[in-house]
């Protein structure tokens, strides 16, 4: 007999009409049926399990169109995360502490999803700050796609010295003696960034499935069920997807991931996508781990990095040569793309492209898109719309909207990205975060901005003709990003025939103020009627608790986003039995089972 869940009592976003429903029936993994909580409970069946949501708002499982969440495991138990941390004060004492409990030859690694602006001080740390922190352990502070912050043991470790050229696109900032300083920055190749982070030592395998497992379980806490994987330079195809496969293959994903390919070897990508469109088959997979296509880097020549604080770059005259050849072969081995594009100068280019291909292969029915598009024109909307593209957006713009609007001005700034004309022409829209290195990973910041206007600093971007309503937001987030791994006919509704992912809210979304909004969480998240996060009064459906990480492990510390109302050592195993683990082998500098390392040298992404 097939076993049954009646969740009842709550208020249900369904996606779909109605649009609210009191309860839902869940079997198979899927939603069967959703009403009144009275009409699906009328008939008794004693295989049915019911739980009451008191009252709690529940919506479709988040799903963001573009995340580094492969590469992001890998990392996740390494890194010190920022992320919601509200004072510069509360971040170096952080730092400080973290540095006296990392073993050598460790570093402490803070790698993006934090901006000065939501410090209250409204400043970044200075070299100073830093080496006070931490004087003998390596540390690494990335911030956006700009610059990177190197203590002396780190510049140590790394080994730059004045005799170090600088390479190409970056620089090492030099005092008077031309001794680096420990600053570096991105003008405007972010490749100086990430392949300095990526001298950091690593660890191994099996701790890499640690790392990845509490990761998900941290995207879990946060209502998200669904992640389209953008790929990242150096994150080679299939070597560095091993972690993933083999989680899927030991059923222990508890977050669906979608992943496109991305091109690894500049002046190389035509052998590169030649070598993956015969090896590997599209949609290869499931719903839970699935191969989605191409890009976000398509060709080297087209990246156009969105460094605000530096002039928008010239892209490459090969650009048009280069991305041709790509684009034609992926039309013709029908496999969907997306492109990394900033700027509606690159954008342009990049569509004469498409369409000057589109001529000879037509893209019918190919689920390309642009990433990000945040200075996107009206005309190349009408174009990515004619071609049948879509636009996959992200809150890039909460964490540098001050940058914007200091050098092209407020009135520019107003529509970056012009999400409403975009959905008032037709685009396919989907919403996201683009964490774990610029952004935040947390849905709720990317909500926030879509329906408020507002950068994580407070600043006004939009009015209200680019705000998005609360209904609007979430639709983007749910069945919007749906569309971008083609799988619009199961996910982004909770109505029957669609997979029962959602997740049960801390408080009502629909009617908070919005400023409560970047603090809402999950305290029930099911992935394919499966429970995968529980707390509070859910607590007795939590799934076992993980394999714990290293105990000097930054996250068995801080968790993941910043969350105050939670004592700080309890962060990262919400809704775990425990944190201590008993019987830990003496010396290993573990409280149970390990995680892993770092060391992703990462081109841009």
């Amino acid at each position: 007999m097939t076993k049954k869940t009646i969740y009842f009592n709550g208020k249900i976003a369904t996606n779909s009409t109605p649009y609210f429903a009191q309860a839902m029936t869940v079997a198979n993994g899927k939603v069967i049926a959703t009403g009144a909580s009275s009409d699906l409970l009328r008939v008794p069946d004693s295989s049915t399990e019911v739980v009451d949501l008191g009252g709690h708002t529940v919506i479709p499982g988040l799903n963001d169109s573009h995340l580094h969440v492969i590469r992001g495991g890998l990392h996740y138990n390494l890194e010190l995360r920022w992320d919601g941390v509200p004072s510069l004060a509360d971040a170096l004492a952080m730092l400080k502490e973290q540095a006296m409990r990392t073993p050598a030859p460790q570093w402490v690694r803070v790698v993006g999803g934090w901006t000065e602006f939501q410090f209250t001080e409204r400043r970044m740390p200075t070299l100073e700050d830093i080496n006070e922190a931490a004087p003998d352990t390596p540390v690494f502070v990335l911030h956006l796609y700009d610059r990177a912050m190197l203590n002396a043991a780190a510049l140590r470790a790394v080994g730059y010295t004045k005799d170090t050229p600088d390479p190409f696109g970056g620089e090492i900032q030099r005092d008077k003696r031309g001794v680096p300083t420990g600053m570096l920055i991105a003008r405007p190749n972010a490749g100086i960034l990430y392949s300095t982070l990526a001298k950091g030592p690593v660890l191994g395998y099996e701790d890499q499935l640690i790392s990845t497992r509490h990761f998900m379980r941290e995207l879990n806490r946060l209502g998200i069920t669904s992640a389209i994987d953008a790929g990242g330079g150096f994150q080679n195809y299939p070597d560095d997807y091993k972690v993933v496969e083999e989680l899927h293959k030991r059923g222990q994903m508890t977050l669906r991931i979608a992943y496109n390919l991305f091109t690894q070897r500049p002046n190389h990508e035509i052998e590169d996508f030649s070598k993956w469109t015969s090896s590997a088959s599209l949609y290869q997979g499931d719903h839970t781990l699935r191969l989605n296509g191409a890009g976000e880097m398509l060709v080297f020549s087209a990246a156009d990095f969105e460094d605000f604080l530096e002039p928008r770059p010239d892209l490459n005259t090969s650009l048009e040569t280069q991305l041709e050849g790509v684009v034609r072969l992926l039309a013709e081995k029908c496999w969907p793309f997306r492109l990394h594009a900033t700027y509606n100068e690159s954008i342009e280019r990049f569509l004469n492209v498409f369409e000057k291909v589109n001529r000879d292969v037509p893209f019918d029915g190919l689920h390309w898109f642009f990433d990000h598009a945040e200075t996107i024109s009206d005309r190349n909307i009408e174009r990515t719309v004619a071609l049948g593209g879509g636009i996959a957006v992200q809150h890039r713009m909460a964490f540098q909207g001050e940058y914007f609007v200091n050098r092209y001005g407020a009135d520019a700034a107003k529509r970056t990205p012009p999400i409403r004309r975009m959905l008032q022409m037709g685009a396919n829209v989907g919403a996201g975060t683009d964490a774990t290195r610029v952004a935040s990973f947390n849905p709720y910041v990317s909500l926030y901005w879509l329906v408020s206007g507002r950068t994580v600093g407070g600043l006004r971007l939009y009015d209200d003709q680019n705000r998005m309503t609360r209904e609007e937001a979430l639709r983007l987030y749910t069945k919007g990003s749906s569309w971008f791994s083609t799988e619009e006919d199961v996910k982004g509704s909770l109505a029957p025939g669609q997979l029962a992912d959602f997740a049960v809210l801390s408080s009502d979304y629909f009617s908070v103020p919005e400023e409560e909004i970047k603090g809402l969480q999950s305290v029930l998240t099911v992935v394919g009627g499966e429970v995968v996060y529980a707390v509070q009064e859910f607590s007795d459906l939590a799934p076992p608790a993980l394999p714990v990480a290293l105990d000097w492990a930054p996250t068995a510390h801080y968790g993941g986003y910043h969350t105050p109302a939670l004592p700080v050592a309890a962060l990262l195993h919400r809704g775990c039995s425990s944190h201590h683990v008993s019987g830990a082998p003496q010396g290993s500098g573990r409280l149970g089972e390990s995680l892993w390392g770092l060391g992703c040298d990462c081109f841009a992404f």
